[in-house]
């Protein structure tokens, strides 16, 4: 049994990977004959001025270079996930059958989210490639209140599953602490609202050649790891296929990148981050949660120098960093692109590995 969960995780992996790569240079061909590209670059800051030292480092950077990359991420993924569950029911037999892991208990939630999640990003990258202005800044695209808006609606209605269907009341503690489990009642949903708000936010980590895909693939590989230690076999598939489209992903957006990942990467990896990480929680008799802002520390870095940013902006009249987030503090002091990457991409693992410890010697 030991063999065949093993199988069942890996098999999508290299299955995501390798549709993912066999895929890229379709999509790469539609990306570039349609030119589906900023036609400014540059941007406006969150406090709604001009960004100008980041478009001064990127200046050259964010055009003629496509968006939408993150398609290939939950294309191949999902593709591997509802391709297995169709063999299955086409040809069935013991093999098929266990090697199905799309389940109403486990990857349902994560699927719809990544899907739902990707679409709207789609429409929002369709919408700023084809409404960006060539006279200054300003981008077409849904605004910033918009997309949180419809992140808190998706959000709530995954609270609300898990409340109501899935009857989750709390979060699991370390230790046996409290008996195992922190009681919220329906502050749950809250919790849940606000965690998946605070990693959306950390998908502006998408902002480097190769940043976001290696970052992504960690703690998807990570979450994985759990899921199979808490013998949450298809959790652990899922998360396992969605690492094999990302690296995929990340085989064209090493520098110089193919293509960025974009909205519709980026909304669809952290809603569905969030719902793995409480799926891996009291649903796994574990405490997925907590260790969430230790795998997800390269996001809480990139939320958190944005807020203090903004507010040392507001009211000190001055910044902390040349620019935020901090991957371009970075570069702004004279750090090259891809050495912010792979510092990125090591700090990134070992935050895994810690997160990975904390959760399973609880």
């Amino acid at each position: 049994m030991v063999i065949i969960d093993i199988v069942k995780v890996f098999l999508p992996a290299v299955g995501a990977f390798i549709l993912g790569v066999l895929a890229t240079p379709l999509l790469t061909n539609f990306l570039y004959s349609h030119k589906m590209w900023k036609k400014k670059s540059g941007k406006i800051a969150l406090d709604g001025e001009e960004a100008v030292i980041f478009n001064g480092l990127h200046k050259e950077k964010e055009v003629n270079t496509p968006r939408m990359g993150g398609v290939i991420v939950w294309f191949s993924s999902a593709t591997i996930i509802i391709g297995i569950w169709i063999i299955s029911k086409i040809l069935p037999g013991d093999i098929t059958i266990k090697l199905d892991f799309l389940s109403r208990s486990q990857t349902w939630l994560p699927l719809a989210t990544l899907l739902l999640g990707a679409w709207v990003g789609l429409i929002d990258d369709y919408l700023e490639i084809k409404g960006s202005k060539k006279e200054d800044y300003k981008n077409g695209g849904l605004s910033l209140k918009k997309r949180l808006i419809i992140v808190a609606v998706i959000a709530l209605a995954c609270a609300w599953w898990f409340y109501v269907k899935l009857d989750v009341t709390g979060i699991g503690l370390p230790f046996k602490l409290f008996g195992g489990e922190l009681y919220l009642g329906p502050f749950f949903i809250i919790l849940f609202l606000f965690t998946a708000l605070f990693i959306y936010a950390g998908g502006v980590i998408d902002g480097l050649d190769g940043l976001a895909g290696g970052v992504f693939t960690t703690m998807f590989a990570a979450y994985g790891g759990i899921a199979f230690y808490q013998q949450q076999i298809d959790l652990a598939a899922f998360c396992a296929a969605l690492a094999g489209g990302l690296l995929a992903f990340l085989w064209f957006n090493i520098p110089p990148a193919r293509f960025y990942m974009s909205e519709t990467g980026t909304m669809g990896l952290t809603i569905t981050l969030t719902v793995v990480a409480f799926m891996t929680d009291r649903l796994g008799d574990g405490y997925g949660f907590l260790v969430l802002p230790i795998i997800a520390l390269p996001l809480v870095i990139t939320v958190f120098s944005n807020l203090i940013q903004i507010f040392s902006k507001k009211f000190r009249g001055k910044k902390v960093f040349l620019v935020a987030p901090l991957h371009h503090h970075f570069e702004a002091i004279g750090w090259p692109a891809y050495k912010v990457t792979m510092r990125y991409w090591v700090f990134s693992l070992v935050c895994a590995i810690a997160g990975i410890t904390l959760a399973l010697i609880g």
